[in-house]
């Protein structure tokens, strides 16, 4: 399974449209090789280097395996069409959040998960009770890295 965006490529810096300096809207992402035997695809997005903790960007899940991708600007809402559904980042808000690091250059990971079950969870969820609800669950997992820094 692979995950690719066409805004930056994995390891290269995120375009300033994607982040809190621009127009903070998600990167379009698109994928393949998604496994046999999956049901749904969630997407975790985190920076490590955040200085206090992992800094949680977008939860996105429930994505049907059709779907080969997302498109850019995904709508901040709990719900989306096909039963997808999003949880809270770490700035307290539903959908994706773009980097905004302090100070130097920071790594965002995009996670894509295939998983063998729907997940029940409601929209604003947290990342932690999402990768509870994954555990166990997960088929296959793949990531790629943009960096940013302000500035």
């Amino acid at each position: 399974m692979k995950i690719r965006s066409s805004a930056f490529n994995d390891g290269e810096r995120i375009p300033k449209k994607h982040t809190c300096d621009g127009e903070d809207v998600s990167p379009p992402l698109t994928w393949e090789d998604v496994p046999e035997g999956t049901v749904t695809l969630a997407i975790i997005s985190d920076d490590p280097d955040a200085p206090s903790k992992t800094w949680t960007h977008w939860l996105i899940f429930n994505i049907p395996p059709e779907l080969n991708g997302l498109p850019e600007g995904v709508e901040k809402v709990g719900e989306l069409e096909n039963g997808i559904k999003q949880g809270f980042n770490d700035f307290g808000r539903i959908g994706y959040g773009g980097p905004c690091p302090p100070f130097g250059v920071h790594r965002y990971y995009f996670k894509l998960y295939a998983l063998d079950t729907s997940l029940n969870l409601e929209p604003g969820t947290s990342k932690e009770e999402l990768l509870r609800a994954m555990d166990g669950h997960i088929i296959e997992k793949t990531e790629m890295i943009g960096l940013y820094s302000r500035g």
